[in-house]
């Protein structure tokens, strides 16, 4: 791994350990602390997804204009402002409002962040953004757990403890990622052009796939919302809700070793592997609608870790294959959008669902919809196929 890679991973890392202290306790905290309703907690995180998306475009296209460096710094330090105001006040009405800005200022990083790797080691391919899905998920291990702790001793405390990891990637970010060099034949004086995408198809094959990718983290995203609260109302403690995340972070880690062989398989075939990561996820989501206690809650996580240890690096991986050269950071955006919007309408749509018809009925109709993302990657390539200048896509 090229060292200004280790760089971004390690950014990443930090980075993801910061977003950790507050996402899977937002639908804890304003329906146990604030008492508002699931729905409520709903549209408020919608609000946080709907301002991520903008964010997430912004980025990409921020990217491709003025570089990585200035939307990362941008980005962070839009964060540590919210972040500080928060400290000083975490009522109701100034949570909505900085939550809302996290969203946006949290997407505005991301895409520059799977760009940056995705043009600095274009060689590396779904290594470099393996690299960055793993660092993700290191501290996604690590920030839930100190979270749970932190949270035992007082709830406060996340947005201190938050704040602060946000001010230590800064300082990774300032002093680190303005030299970082892009590949030329990568991304070339383009970054500044202003022409129109001429090539339709890539885009077109793009959107097919991200909409599938937006089902599935509409799905995903139940188990930091509603069965967050489903898992506490069965008697699962907060520090062991904490430390389910933590075996997921753990076990993309340690699980490398076990699904290599699968990857090396099917290394050519990204299609496949998504199709099989896909289907890894709707086991899981069966399992855990019918889960009753905590080591059935485990369980339906490990399971879940396999397929996203397969699905997640293979879309950002696709994009910057798929991406016109100067235009990684607007496809990478795209495809943060998709993931953001799924996060967005699920926890609203499964808060209802679950006031409605309750949490087993929810999860079963929510995860039929991810069927429709395996059609979506058997026909992204549909137009790239009926292109007459069609990329090389597995």
């Amino acid at each position: 791994m090229p060292k200004n890679v280790r760089l971004l991973v390690i950014g990443m890392f930090v980075n993801v350990i910061g977003n950790s202290f507050l996402w899977p306790l937002n639908t804890i905290y304003m329906h146990e602390y604030l008492g508002k309703s699931l729905s409520v907690a709903g549209l408020v995180l919608m609000a946080n997804a709907g301002a991520g998306v903008v964010g997430n475009l912004l980025g990409g296209f921020l990217f491709d204009r003025i570089g990585g460096f200035k939307s990362i710094i941008g980005g962070i330090t839009l964060s540590l402002l919210a972040l500080l105001y928060l400290i000083y006040d975490h009522s109701w009405y100034p949570y909505i409002i900085f939550l809302t800005v996290l969203g946006f200022s949290g997407g505005v990083i991301f895409p520059s962040m799977y760009a940056m790797v995705g043009t600095i080691w274009p060689e590396g391919g779904r290594k470099a953004f393996n690299s960055i899905y793993l660092a993700q998920n290191v501290g996604v291990a690590i920030g839930p757990a100190l979270a749970g702790f932190i949270a035992s001793v007082h709830i406060d405390y996340i947005f201190s403890a938050n704040f602060l990891f946000y001010l230590i990637f800064f300082f990774i970010a300032f002093f680190g990622y303005k030299k970082l060099e892009i590949s030329p034949d990568r991304h070339t004086d383009i970054i500044r052009e202003t022409a129109k995408i001429k090539q339709k198809a890539p885009f077109i094959a793009l959107l097919i796939l991200t909409s599938g990718y937006l089902l599935t983290w509409l799905v995903y995203s139940q188990w930091s919302t509603t069965i967050s609260t489903h898992a506490l109302s069965l008697g699962v403690t907060l520090k062991e809700y904490s430390f389910i995340w933590t075996i997921n972070g753990l076990l993309i880690v340690i699980g490398q070793p076990i699904i290599k062989p699968i990857i090396k398989r099917l290394e050519k075939q990204l299609k496949a592997q998504m199709i099989l990561g896909t289907a890894i996820f709707i086991v899981s989501f069966i399992v855990v609608s019918f889960a009753g206690s905590f080591k059935m809650f485990i369980i339906s996580m490990i399971i879940l870790t396999f397929g996203e240890m397969i699905v997640w690096p293979a879309i950002p991986t696709l994009a910057s294959q798929l991406a016109p050269k100067g235009r990684d950071g607007f496809y990478q955006g795209v495809v943060n959008s998709a993931a953001t919007i799924g996060r967005m309408i699920g926890p609203f749509a499964g808060g209802v669902l679950v006031e409605i018809y309750g949490m087993k009925a929810m999860l079963l109709l929510l995860t039929s919809l991810m069927s429709i993302s395996i059609v979506t990657t058997l026909l992204y390539d549909r137009p790239l196929k009926s292109s007459e200048q069609k990329p090389e896509i597995p």
